[in-house]
């Protein structure tokens, strides 16, 4: 089997790769300039050598032809695209183009060259917007409330017509929030984490939060990329929902890392209104029922071991 992921770099495009090549997969990987790139999450994992590299421009349908036409895949992985909410307030056009077009490009792609590619699409639990805090399922309407949950709406949809109108094995995995060691310091969880770790090296900075009492569904990135794997040997393409069925308010996330390290989260942390988004999701939590029962799917961690996993990982790293 051989498997092109878009966005290999990133947290679910590494530990996709480690878990495809264990699999047995052949694994080739996008990147808009390999040569620029350093890929150190694979190799971090070990892996970078064994994943072979290639040139693609998600925005451009013609790259993204060559791309597909060189490596002939029998999946394809779309995690490509900006992926912070938060920066997408400050660059909509692009979370816009290289999410939504993005996958246009992918679909109209397989769509001439190899109908029979499987390919799955990266969804996002910020097309749900505010359920008021009702636990969302694959029927719940969309409500975005930021560009990156309207790109994301917006490619969830483009999946739904191609399978319909042109029989394409098109899915999506609606995911929800989802964490490791490999999460980039611009989420909040892992700036959190790292600067716990830091104040106990000895470091005197404060850590400048936003909103504290927003709550999500907060799962381990290498439970989620088994659904994404599995969501793909399925008969029959569709649509479904990633998560934990659990909500955490970010004040216990934080409480508990700070903790970690014996420190009282209240003597390190400032809060700043200038990190409180535009417009923000109080509450999110899906229901992952329909993956258990379809998918065998069920997550191996809740948050309190997530959080402990990232603290360790970061201390490691200060050490």
């Amino acid at each position: 089997m051989r498997a092109l992921i878009c966005g290999i770099s990133g947290q679910d495009g590494s530990y996709l790769a480690q878990l495809l090549l264990k699999k047995g997969y052949q694994v080739f990987g996008t990147s808009r300039d390999p040569q620029g790139s350093t890929f150190a999450n694979l190799a971090k994992l070990g892996i970078q050598k064994r994943i072979e590299v290639l040139s693609m421009d998600l925005t451009d349908f013609r790259s993204v032809l060559i791309g597909i036409t060189k490596t002939n895949p029998d999946e394809i992985y779309n995690l490509a695209g900006q992926t912070s909410v938060g920066l997408s307030f400050e660059q909509p056009v692009e979370a816009m183009e290289s999410i939504s077009i993005g996958t246009l490009n992918l679909l109209e792609a397989i769509r001439f060259q190899n109908p029979k590619i499987r390919y799955y699409n990266a969804g996002s639990s910020e097309c749900f917007g505010d359920t008021g805090g009702a636990v969302a399922t694959e029927e719940t309407p969309f409500q975005p409330r930021s560009p990156y949950g309207v790109a994301k709406a917006t490619s969830h949809f483009l999946v739904q017509n191609y399978r319909m109108a042109y029989q394409l094995f098109a899915s999506t995995g609606i995911l929800f929030n989802h964490e490791s060691p490999l999460r980039p310091t611009r989420f909040v969880t892992q700036k959190i984490v790292t600067a716990a770790a830091r104040i106990h090296a000895g470091s005197n900075e404060k850590l400048q939060l936003g909103n504290l009492s927003i709550s999500r569904d907060w799962g381990w990135a290498p439970d989620y990329v088994e659904a994404m794997w599995r969501i793909l040997q399925q008969q029959i393409p569709d649509d479904f929902i990633i998560a934990t069925g659990r909500t955490t308010t970010l004040l216990h996330f934080v409480e508990r890392a700070f903790a970690h390290f014996g420190l009282d989260w209240r003597d390190h942390t400032e809060i700043r209104e200038h990190l409180k988004r535009p417009s923000d999701i109080d509450v999110n939590c899906g229901d992952p029922s329909k993956a258990a029962r379809v998918l065998g799917w069920t997550p191996t961690k809740q948050v309190d071991e997530i959080i402990r996993e990232m603290c360790e990982a970061a201390r490691r790293k200060l050490q």
